[in-house]
């Protein structure tokens, strides 16, 4: 079978006037394309799911599922395909429409094949150039990243070196640093890149519960060692056997609890509560804290010895702040954590934004302003004023909408379905009505919020004012 040449790039004529989207299907290959026709939306999605095409070339008038509506799937099904809409209609109106639905270009019929032409290639060059600028950002992860760790300063690199250096080791390791800063996700990358990684990781946060109770999670306990105890249960030791155990915060541990740590790193074993027999584990110890440790032991409350067994390899991670080189390659990781389909970008003037703001919640801070800058987007470009940070006074977060809404409740004795209607409304406020924001919120599909603003219209009673439009829970 002959090789079809690389050259020649695949369109999708999709057009419900079968004489037309035929006479344009042979257009394109008069123009050097490979073009099929498909008779309806329904029909290209199917097409679609079976075979890739680098374009879609779609009449904007159809019946049933429209050129509009198209675009609306092939955004959530395939976001790097780009659709040029053909319509009829060649007015500013119809322009605006598509280019708000996400249409890369129109053309009006009836069309010239060179302007024709001009619009295909410009559509296939910004493909091109998306799919190379993928790559690129791919390339230089690849080079400034180790697992899931992210960064191209010199102290990240410094720790990318140093975890190759003790991955494979059984030697307990201490991480420093401030809260947000990916503390354990330093731990899960020595885990994973050592020898061990087939093994169990077992994270615990040590000032998540009670002492008494996270002995008991760590060591385990024998039947009947307490209220409670109706079996015999395995601690996290156990569980970790083999592997490593990740201790995150353990400068919040009590003296007394540290003291039978110390004895599990000393003699690699352990004694479950109200038990009698100790158990063997070959455990690897990674620990964490956002705590001075020197100034806890001067203060008396953290032990000596134990930071001497914890401490056989200290890794420090600086602020965000200090390394503002890393926000860059951080902010992509966390677009593409929130957005896989990879077709939200962030404009150069919100990227200077990101960098210049201190992130006194370092790392995950400022994942949290991506992931709800992504909320409030309006389009595929993240502009500056949709990075919305404390200090701007801007639209409230999702927690102070739960506080708003919450307060409602509680002063006026809301039922739940009065409930829901509400937090939709504090939703839409606060992203100014956009209903594609608000659905991404919300967790729901945008025409939910469209077939449920159609169903209650009938029921209103005002005459309905744009932006003030109530909505059933969702």
């Amino acid at each position: 079978m002959k090789r079809e040449q690389p050259s020649r790039r695949r369109v999708l004529v999709v057009d419900d006037d079968v004489a037309m989207g035929e006479m344009t299907r042979e257009l394109l290959g008069e123009l050097g394309y490979d073009a099929e026709f498909a008779a309806s939306a329904a029909s290209a999605l199917d097409r679609l799911q079976t075979k890739e095409f680098d374009l879609v070339l779609s009449d904007l008038q159809m019946p049933g599922q429209d050129g509009i509506a198209l675009i609306g799937e092939l955004r959530e099904r395939q976001p790097d395909t780009p659709v040029i809409l053909m319509t009829a209609f060649g007015t500013v109106r119809s322009a605006v429409e598509a280019m708000r639905a996400g249409a890369f270009d129109y053309v009006a019929k009836p069309f010239d094949a060179e302007v024709l032409r001009a619009v295909l290639e410009r559509a296939l060059e910004h493909r091109a150039l998306e799919d190379e600028n993928r790559r690129l950002r791919r390339a230089v992860e690849r080079e400034s990243s180790l697992g899931n760790l992210v960064g191209r300063s010199a102290v990240m690199n410094d720790i990318y070196a140093l975890i190759r250096k003790i991955a494979s080791t059984r030697s307990s390791v201490l991480i420093t640093g401030e809260s947000g800063t990916g503390k354990e996700v330093v731990a899960r990358t020595i885990h994973f890149t050592g020898a061990r990684a087939h093994e169990p990781f077992v994270p615990i946060n040590c000032t998540a519960m009670p002492e008494g109770l996270l002995e008991s999670e760590l060591f385990g306990h024998a039947r009947g060692a307490f209220t409670g105890a109706h079996a015999a249960k395995k601690g996290l030791f156990e569980a970790a056997n083999g592997g490593t155990l990740f201790l995150d915060e353990i400068g919040d541990m009590s003296l007394a609890l540290q003291g039978k740590l110390l004895r599990v790193l000393q003699d690699q074993e352990i004694r479950p509560v109200g038990g009698n027999q100790t158990v063997h584990v070959d455990v690897r110890i990674v620990a964490a804290t956002n705590k001075d440790l020197d100034l806890e032991i001067r203060k008396g409350n953290f032990r000596l010895d134990l930071f001497y067994r914890l401490n056989v390899i200290p890794i420090h991670i600086p602020p965000l702040r200090e390394r503002p080189e890393d926000i860059p390659l951080l902010a992509e990781r966390f677009l593409r954590k929130h957005a896989p389909n990879e077709r939200y970008r962030l404009s150069d003037k919100a990227m200077r934004k990101l960098i210049d703001t201190p992130w006194e919640g370092n790392a995950r801070e400022l994942e949290n302003v991506i992931e709800r800058a992504l909320a409030l987007v309006d389009g595929e470009e993240i502009r500056a004023a949709d990075i919305l940070l404390s200090t701007d006074g801007g639209p409230a977060g999702a927690g102070s909408l739960d506080e708003t809404v919450l307060q409602l409740a509680l002063q006026r004795r809301l039922s739940l379905q009065e409930l829901s209607d509400r937090y939709v409304e504090k939703v839409l406020e606060a992203t100014h009505g956009q209903k594609s924001a608000a659905a991404r919120i919300l967790g729901v599909n945008r025409r939910t919020l469209y077939r449920r603003e159609e169903r209650h219209r009938p029921q209103a009673q005002q005459p309905r004012q744009r932006g003030s439009e109530r909505y059933s829970a969702v």
